[in-house]
């Protein structure tokens, strides 16, 4: 980028004197920004960024506006500078598509141009006398641009400025041949490669942006307790039963497989059956109470297997397009060796005993949580950074964090950014229910994705007004959700009917409403649905306590939906993004209604679920053609990939039917273009 003086940063406080007093370019504003630069916009890496500016100048000269970008280990010289085109009330647009993953940086400069003034002013001129006065003018301008410029550049530029001067004064040509001239195209592209950028103005921050790769926008995940993975009744499962595992898991579509915490778990204060204070004989505890004698955070419980059986997992799983993610949970059994080893890493109470953590009334007397306002945190922070480390170092670049939302902020700003400083491709998932504005602070602060409220949204307005936000409002620019219909600590009432089409149609809602989503199983796709008492959202008899046996078949309970929905998802890109998403009228509370459509608009897809898993709904719903590329009269087909049915629709309103009690939901792509007769089928 040329190099340019003096420069004035949009915004600031400044008195005006000698040539600061001169610059009379305005940057308002920089769009995306989150934060006004603190924290980092999110994409995708090989996805364009476009950017917005509000730049304007006083009076009618001409503005010249650029967007500069750049990878943050890159030289200054291999910045990147795109001239940006002005759309409509002083907003100027261009873009820049990220080619890796990485941390970039990205602002705007903007100034009048005053030789591109003087040619905008010399269109409109058609008096002689004031077309020759003006061609005087342009040749100070052009040989001011001779002197920025260099070799033939420099020369042709000096030529056409003698030229135009010595023509105006000897007044030898006549008006027109001498305008003609002046605005010789040619000759103005090479002048417009040196402007005059010493008044120029610079937005005052440089905004900063995380490209992740694709994963990071789009992923199915699975979560499975690998304990439970064992081919018999009562028998640990091992990593290599989880390998086995892996051709039904894949099969259904998903591409991420989290495993909650494979470390060795405490024995003191370990939790028996459905929560139990006292344990019996047996008893394998909570996975998240991590760490006892034989190691923590960097250790593999002895009853998983190795560390090579883990590695053989990791490749395995790779092979079929799966990843595996850990579950992160910084937190201590009583026996971890970090309560021996650094006793400052702890809160210590008046009895000489660790403060366990607690969520009243929820007690966890088998978790020590850290201390992060130890005098000892630099050690603390090194230690808990190492553990990424060394799991990134097993082939795993993929984390669920338990409760980030319980560790310093500060913490999880140094850690992810270094991290994904020296492993840009590394995904963190923040499991945080919590309050908004902490999740969206968590995100800020580099988590990739976040858990949701999904799970607590249940009816039409509760569903429209948060994915609304999540898509539209200002959070869409760091803040990605992946909504989970249960987890091994959520078993929403409404699932706890055992319906069959409730479980479908929350389903539908998570996978097609966000480009990200996950489930628990197998506990999901074979309905389970008891809950340890009544008004608890805790599972009957939860494998977070107890070793679980399941049900492998391929095509057990849900699995063939399962695998139809991860299918559709595969197959069409406007469900692999959020920022579509927009909620059709339906008039019928019970039927929700909404598309997506990709970037380029050829792939449109319309979700309708019935929200009632006991009742038919029928409903009229609107949807202009336009909206979605078709003529207001023409006809087209709406295929549902689940039931492949076809419906031939006209117009802007559409009537629609669903029985939950065969199929809850429409998933429909929109087929615009009838073919002939002769064609096998009707629409493409």
């Amino acid at each position: 980028m040329p190099s340019a003086a003096p420069v004035v940063a949009a915004g600031s406080a400044h008195a005006y004197d000698g040539a600061n007093g001169r610059i009379r370019a305005v940057i308002d504003a920089v769009l995306p920004c989150v934060d006004g630069g603190r924290f980092a916009v999110k994409r995708v890496a090989g996805d364009k960024v476009q950017v917005t500016a509000h730049c304007f100048t006083d009076g009618h000269d001409v503005l010249r506006v650029v967007l500069v970008w750049w990878h943050e280990d890159a030289a200054d010289d291999t910045r990147h500078e795109v001239p940006m085109t002005l759309r409509y009330n002083d907003e100027w647009v261009a873009d820049f598509t990220p080619p890796i993953p990485g941390r970039y940086a990205y602002t705007v400069f903007a100034w009048t141009d005053s030789f591109a003034s003087w040619h905008h002013e010399l269109v409109r001129r058609v008096d002689a006398d004031d077309i020759r006065l003006a061609a005087r003018a342009g040749a100070l301008e052009i040989m001011a641009a001779a002197e920025r410029a260099s070799g033939e550049d420099r020369a042709a530029l000096a030529q056409w400025a003698r030229t135009l001067d010595e023509e105006a004064m000897a007044s030898r040509m006549d008006a027109t041949a001498l305008k003609a001239l002046a605005l010789d195209e040619e000759r103005t592209a090479i002048a417009q490669r040196y402007p005059d950028r010493r008044l120029q103005t610079r937005f005052g921050a440089n905004l900063p942006l995380i490209a992740d790769r694709e994963r990071a926008r789009f992923s199915t995940w699975y979560e499975l307790f690998p304990r439970s993975a064992g081919s018999r009744e009562g028998i640990h499962g091992t990593f290599k039963d989880v390998q086995a595992r892996l051709p039904v898991i894949a099969g259904m579509g998903f591409d991420v497989l989290y495993l909650p915490p494979i470390h060795p778990i405490g024995r003191e204060q370990r939790k028996g059956k459905n929560n139990a204070l006292v344990t019996e004989d047996g008893d394998v505890g909570s996975p998240w109470a991590i760490g006892a004698v034989e190691g923590g955070h960097k250790a593999i419980l002895k009853d998983l297997g190795t560390a090579e059986d883990f590695r053989v997992l990791v490749a395995a799983a790779q092979a079929l397009d799966l990843e595996i993610a850990l579950d992160i949970a910084f937190q201590c059994a009583p026996d971890h060796p970090y309560v021996k080893e650094h006793p400052a890493w702890f809160k210590w109470r008046p009895d000489g005993s660790v403060q366990y953590a607690e969520n009243p009334p929820k007690k966890y007397q088998d978790i020590y949580p850290f201390n992060f306002e130890s005098e000892d945190w630099r050690a603390l922070w090194l230690e808990l950074k190492s553990v990424f480390d060394h799991w990134i170092g097993q082939g795993v670049h993929i984390f669920r964090v338990d409760n980030p939302h319980t560790k310093a902020f500060a913490f999880w700003e140094w850690c992810i950014t270094e991290v994904k400083r020296e492993h840009p491709g590394v995904i963190f998932l923040a499991e945080a229910f919590t309050r908004p504005k902490v999740m969206h602070r968590l995100a800020k602060l580099g988590f990739s994705q976040s858990y949701t409220y999904f799970t607590w949204r249940n009816n039409k307005e509760m569903l429209v007004a948060y994915f609304t936000e999540l898509a539209q409002g200002p959070g869409r620019e760091y803040f990605r959700p992946n909504p989970w219909p249960n987890t091994p600590d959520i078993l929403h009432e409404q699932l706890q009917g055992g319906h069959e089409a409730m479980f479908k149609a929350r389903l539908v809602l998570a996978a097609t409403l966000a480009a990200s989503y996950g489930m628990y199983g197998p506990a999901y796709e074979l309905l389970e649905h008891l809950p340890r008492n009544a008004g608890s959202e805790e599972y009957l008899d939860s494998e977070k306590y107890q070793l679980r046996h399941w049900d492998w078949s391929p095509d057990a309970g849900l699995r063939p939906f399962i695998t139809r929905i991860n299918r559709i998802r595969h197959a069409n890109t406007a469900l692999q993004a959020n920022r579509s998403l927009r909620f059709l009228p339906i008039d019928n509370e019970q039927l929700i209604a909404y598309a997506k459509q990709s970037d380029d608009g050829a792939n449109v897809v319309v979700t309708v679920v019935n929200l009632d898993s006991h009742q038919t709904h029928s409903g009229w719903l609107e949807l202009d053609p336009e909206s979605i590329g078709v003529e207001p009269e023409q006809p087209f087909q709406m295929h549902d990939l689940l039931s492949d049915q076809r419906f031939v629709w006209q117009g802007s309103r559409h009537f629609v039917q669903l029985d939950p009690q065969r199929v809850p939901a429409h998933i429909m792509v929109v087929r615009r273009r009838l073919r002939s007769e002769q064609d096998f089928d009707y629409y493409q």
